[in-house]
């Protein structure tokens, strides 16, 4: 990882703003800063892992930390592009991390070798989003729970050949939505009154409507394994996808 130097546009360090321009120029330079402010957890470092830790390094996250305890398989030479040639039997989440970093320098990626399943709750508490994948579902429930207390940002998805899923609880999101401006209806006395006295209203006249959107917790999402199918099967995939 390199250090920034700060003294760009919005505090942000020039090598910074040359890199990340084209998504300044889509989402905006407050979005940026928050993306470079998130330490993010990622968990399971196949295929897909693999993928959404490109994409999260290249976006520009303060930290990203690959946890995982499994090591490095055939298949996995096969599916995981961060995991370089003659790998076999390293820890995956170790085996991708010097791909990883050099895919943006100005982040801080680590790899851990831990298991999940042992990470306690104040482990979790150091990120502002977690994101889980080829968890088991009681995984996901455990760590679900500890993100929505500790109002963190939470992700969970897999891949299972063609068939996919993704399941997001971001907590409660205040928002402000622009809508047509509700005008009473006129007594018919002033309708039939003078056009001096009738009320004038612009058509295009709008007001903003505050509202807020709430996620529900994994555990009580309705998405439940099919009896007798193992949570990690592909089948399973394919029931969750189509549910």
């Amino acid at each position: 990882m390199v250090e920034k130097e700060e003294g760009g546009p919005g505090g942000i360090s020039e090598e910074e703003a040359a890199q990340y321009d084209r998504q300044i120029r889509l989402w905006g330079l407050e979005a940026q800063k928050r993306l470079r402010a998130s330490r993010v957890l990622l968990v399971g470092m196949k295929g897909l892992g693999a993928e959404v830790a490109k994409n999260l390094i290249l976006a520009g996250v303060k930290g990203l930390t690959m946890l995982d305890h499994q090591q490095v398989s055939q298949e996995d030479t096969r599916a995981q592009f961060l995991i370089p040639v003659g790998s076999l039997g390293r820890n995956r989440a170790e085996a991708s991390l010097e791909r990883a970093q050099n895919l943006n320098p100005m982040v801080d990626v680590k790899a851990d070798a831990g298991n999940v399943d042992a990470k306690p709750e104040e482990f979790f508490r150091q990120f502002d989003a977690v994101c889980l994948t080829c968890c088991s579902r009681d995984v996901m429930v455990r760590i679900n729970h500890i993100c929505h207390k500790n109002s963190i940002k939470f992700f969970a998805g897999d891949v299972f050949g063609y068939h996919g899923y993704m399941f997001a609880d971001l907590g409660d999101h205040e928002f402000v939505e622009e809508k047509p401006k509700v005008v009473p209806k006129a007594s018919p006395a002033v309708e039939d009154g003078p056009d001096t006295k009738k009320a004038r209203v612009d058509p295009s006249e709008t007001t903003m409507v505050k509202k807020v959107s709430g996620k529900i917790p994994m555990e009580t999402s309705g998405i439940q394994p099919r009896a007798g199918i193992p949570w990690e099967s592909q089948l399973q995939g394919e029931v969750l996808v189509l549910q």
